[in-house]
C-alpha cells in the first residue's frame, strides 16, 4: 500500500513533490493536522469509557441495594 512519498501511499501533492521549505511545512502542517485528529479521538474515547464506567458503578450500587433488600427479606422469614 505504502508505496508513494506520503506515508499513506501517493504523491501527496505537488508541493510536497518539490520538495524544499514550501514541502517541509506542508509535511508539518499535515502530521499536526493528524495529531491534533488523534488527540481528539483518544479524548472522547477517555470520555466514552468514562461514561461507562460511571454507569457500571451505578448499576453496581443499585445491585448491592437489590442484595441487601433480599438478604433482609430472608432474615425477616427467619425470624417467623
Amino acid at each position: 500500500w505504502a508505496g508513494g512519498s506520503g506515508k499513506g501511499g501517493g504523491s501527496g501533492g505537488s508541493i510536497r513533490d518539490a520538495g524544499g521549505t514550501f514541502g517541509k511545512m506542508e509535511a508539518a502542517r499535515e502530521e499536526e493536522y493528524f495529531r491534533k485528529l488523534q488527540a481528539e479521538q483518544f479524548s472522547k474515547l477517555k470520555d466514552h469509557l468514562e461514561e461507562e464506567i460511571s454507569q457500571h458503578e451505578k448499576l453496581i450500587r443499585q445491585h448491592q441495594e437489590e442484595i441487601e433488600r433480599h438478604k433482609k427479606k430472608i432474615r425477616d422469614l427467619k425470624e417467623h
